[in-house]
C-alpha cells in the first residue's frame, strides 16, 4: 500500500499560491467570453453605456432574433459549413500527402522542391497578380476559390513533415517487407500514427476557413456564395453607416425608443459571439492532440 506523503507547511503554501494564480489565469481567460455573452442578451442601452460588468440586466434575445432575420443567412451559414468541412478535409489530406513524400530520400530532387516550397512563405506575387491568376483559372465568383488557392499550407507542411520524420522507420520497413507500396504505407501506417499533428493542423485550417471574409470580399459578387462572416461584416457596415448618417436628434430618439434597439456595440458583440462560439465547440475534441502535435512538429524543420 502506497503511503500518502504528509503535506508540510511549505507545501501547503505552495499549493495555495498555485491555486490562486491558476484561478486568476482562468478568470482572465474566461471572463472576456462570459462578458461577451452577457452583453449580447442585456439591455442594449446599458451595454452602450458600459454599465454591464458581471451580471446581465434587462435580459432579451432581440439581437439574435434580428440577425436570424437577415436575408441569405441560412445559405451563408451553409456555405460556411461546407467550406469549413470540405476545405479542412482537403487541406489536411493534401498537405499530409505532400509532406509524406518530402520525407522520402528517393523523391526526385527532393531538396530542391522542398526549398522551393519554403521560399513561397517569404515571397508572393501580391494581391493583384493573385486576383488575375484566379480570374484566368475561372475561380472568380466560384465556390472553389475558397478551397483551391489555399489547398496546401507550407507552414503546416513543415509541421507534418517533421512529425512524420519522428515516427520509427521500422514500422514502414515492416510494411515494405510485406509488399506495401508508398500509398499503402501512407494510408495504413503513417496516417493513423499522425493523428496528433493532423488534428492540430485541422484546427488551424478550420479556424482559418470559418473566420475568413476577405476572400469573399475580393473574389465573390453573387450573394448566393456569401459566407457567414462576410454577411455579418456587411450587416455591421450597413448598421454603422445608417447610424453615422443620423442627426443627433434622431439618435436621441432612437436611444429613447427602446432598450432592445441594437447599438453598434451590441451588434459587434452579437456578431462576435455568433462567429466565435461554433468554432470554439470544436476545440475540446482536438485539445488532447493539440500540445503533442505542436511540440513534436516544431522540434525541427
Amino acid at each position: 500500500m502506497v503511503q500518502k506523503k504528509k503535506m508540510t507547511g511549505s507545501d501547503l503554501v505552495f499549493h495555495c499560491i498555485s491555486y490562486v494564480i491558476f484561478s486568476l489565469l482562468i478568470f482572465v481567460c474566461a471572463y472576456p467570453f462570459y462578458y461577451l455573452l452577457i452583453c449580447t442578451i442585456s439591455n442594449n442601452k446599458l451595454v452602450s453605456l458600459n454599465k454591464i460588468t458581471f451580471w446581465p440586466q434587462g435580459i432579451h434575445f432581440q439581437n439574435y432574433i434580428d440577425l436570424i432575420k437577415l436575408e441569405n443567412l441560412p445559405r451563408a451559414l451553409l456555405n460556411t459549413l461546407i467550406r469549413t468541412v470540405l476545405g479542412t478535409t482537403l487541406n489536411v489530406f493534401c498537405t499530409a500527402y505532400m509532406a509524406y513524400f518530402f520525407t522520402k530520400e528517393q523523391m526526385w530532387h527532393r531538396k530542391f522542391w522542398y526549398r522551393l516550397m519554403v521560399a513561397t512563405m517569404y515571397f508572393s506575387a501580391g494581391m493583384i497578380p493573385g486576383y488575375l491568376n484566379s480570374k484566368m483559372l475561372g475561380l472568380v465568383n466560384n465556390f472553389w476559390v475558397y478551397i483551391i488557392p489555399g489547398l496546401i499550407s507550407v507552414y503546416n507542411l513543415i509541421l507534418i513533415k517533421t512529425f512524420m520524420e519522428s515516427l520509427p522507420a521500422s514500422l514502414e520497413e515492416a510494411a515494405l517487407v510485406d509488399g506495401a507500396g508508398y500509398l499503402n504505407r501512407f494510408f495504413r501506417v503513417v496516417l493513423p500514427l499522425s493523428k496528433p499533428i493532423l488534428a492540430t493542423i485541422a484546427l488551424f485550417c478550420a479556424v482559418g476557413h470559418w473566420n475568413d471574409f476577405f476572400t469573399t470580399k475580393l473574389y465573390i459578387t453573387s450573394p448566393k456564395l456569401y459566407t457567414l462572416q462576410f454577411l455579418l461584416y456587411e450587416y455591421l457596415n450597413q448598421i454603422s453607416a445608417a447610424q453615422a448618417a443620423m442627426t443627433p436628434e434622431e439618435l436621441q430618439a432612437l436611444d429613447a425608443a427602446s432598450a432592445q434597439i441594437a447599438s453598434q456595440n451590441s451588434i459587434r458583440m452579437t456578431l462576435t459571439a455568433i462567429a466565435t462560439i461554433p468554432i470554439m465547440c470544436v476545440y475540446p475534441f482536438v485539445q488532447k492532440y493539440y500540445v503533442k502535435g505542436i511540440m513534436i512538429g516544431a522540434v525541427k524543420g
